[in-house]
């Protein structure tokens, strides 16, 4: 009877390793699959609305920017003095208040490309100085330009507007639902007086309802 139950005992144990032995490899082979399988890559419309989170995402940047493009465009005070000329502006930077972190340059990238192509504006790039001043130097200090190409120093055309701005949220939780609300201003100063030329805003909410796994 003892030499049975050891038998039995032996069995059951070496039944137990090969059922961890399957499991063992059953995992490991969907771990590979996973790591090395086929990727199913699909190219999608850039302006479809994007609902995958509550963060800011490019459908708000787009919404922001056909928003501002439109009401500066279409101030009557500005409509006056871009059919007479074509002004010169410069973007500074988009402050970000919000807790994202939040590519504003491309915000204030997607405004100033479209305001630029309307044809009514022109505009100097602020964040290329030094990389003018540093090959304006060496094309007049290194001896190794052509006197007759090289390009004269004191003739760069000053902006006479400025645009600048912030982005601004504000984050509620409650009752299983996550409250997000934005605001872009944007503003368009006359360098030489001061005056505030141009102002608008817009406005974006976005609401989420808790999941089984959470937010």
């Amino acid at each position: 009877m003892k030499s049975a139950r050891f038998i039995s005992y032996s069995n059951s144990s070496l039944s137990g390793r090969k059922i961890r032995t399957i499991v063992v490899s059953s995992v490991v082979s969907l771990s590979l699959v996973g790591c090395f399988g086929g990727s199913n890559v699909q190219y999608g419309d850039a302006t479809a609305v994007e609902t995958t989170t509550t963060e800011f995402g490019s459908t708000d940047l787009q919404q922001i920017a056909g928003k501002m493009v439109d009401s500066l465009l279409t101030f009557p005070p500005i409509v006056e003095v871009t059919n007479q000329r074509r002004p010169v502006m410069f973007v500074d930077t988009i402050k970000n208040k919000t807790s994202e972190h939040i590519d504003t340059e491309s915000v204030t990238d997607t405004i100033s490309n479209k305001v630029l192509r309307s044809g009514k504006f022109r505009f100097v790039d602020m964040t290329k100085v030094e990389s003018v001043k540093k090959q304006m130097d060496f094309q007049s200090d290194s001896g190794m330009v052509n006197e007759s190409t090289a390009v004269n120093m004191g003739r760069q055309i000053g902006a006479e507007y400025m645009m600048y701005g912030n982005l601004s949220s504000i984050v509620k939780r409650g009752g299983g639902v996550k409250d997000v609300y934005y605001k872009f201003t944007l503003k368009v100063m006359h360098l030489e007086t001061g005056v505030v030329e141009w102002s608008d805003e817009k406005e974006i909410r976005k609401t989420k309802k808790k999941s089984m796994f959470g937010f």
